[in-house]
Formats: C-alpha cells, structure tokens, sequence
C-alpha cells in the first residue's frame, strides 16, 4: 500500500554532502515511523537514523558517529522523509536505503513492512 522511492545519492568527496530523499505515494506517512539504513558490500544491513510519527529523531547506536553530522527531517505535507548528510567519509559509502513502518517500539528493531529500493552514496577520499 506504500512505494518508497530514493533519491539523492551519488559520488562525492570526503568532507562534502548529500541530500537523500525519500518519496512515499500510496498513503500519507502521518502514520508511520521513517528511517534510513544502509549496506555496504559485505556488511550487515545498518540503521542510520529514524524519525518517529511524532517527528522524533532517533540514531540509535549511531549516534556518535553520525548526530551532528547527519540529518533527518520529515515533510508530511510532501510525503518525504530527508537525510542530511555533510561531513562524509569514506566509510559512509554504503546503499541507503528508506523505511516505513507502522508499529510502535523503538525504531532500531521494530518491523519495517516497506522498503524503498535504495540509493548509492559513494564517497571517495
């Protein structure tokens, strides 16, 4: 009932930024918990940040490595979830990806049940 799709990734240097976007049609998105996670090759899936559908953010275990340098925001208005990335490493080169979910819990392990199919976000050093 819910397509998400991905936008905004790219190559770019370490130290720039990148603005992710994801776009949601089918249903409003007042009602579900967006986050963004990521998958570099041979990695584990990874959760990079959430925004509940109250508009909390949470970056989970990332939190150190990523608040202050990355961003998410939600307009329901437009039916998009953004990633604010700046400050990029090398070691964010990954494939982000946007979630929705519909469940209440912590937004680091709680059922996602739509799944955009991804953008590249290559930084080079």
């Amino acid at each position: 009932q819910v397509q998400l799709v991905e936008s905004g990734g790219g190559l770019v240097q370490a130290g720039g930024s990148l603005r992710l976007s994801c776009v949601a049609s089918g249903r409003t998105l007042s009602g579900y918990a967006m986050s963004w996670f990521r998958q570099a090759p041979g990695k584990e899936r990874e959760f990079v940040a959430g925004t509940s559908r109250f508009g909390i953010a949470d970056y989970g275990l990332n939190a150190d490595s990523v608040k202050g340098r990355f961003t998410i925001s939600r307009e329901n208005a437009k039916n998009t979830v953004y990633l604010q990335m700046n400050s990029l490493k090398p070691e964010d080169t990954a494939v982000y990806y946007c979630a929705a979910s519909d469940s209440l819990g912590p937004l680091t392990s709680v059922h996602y049940d739509y799944w955009g199919q991804g953008t590249q976000v290559t930084v080079s050093s």
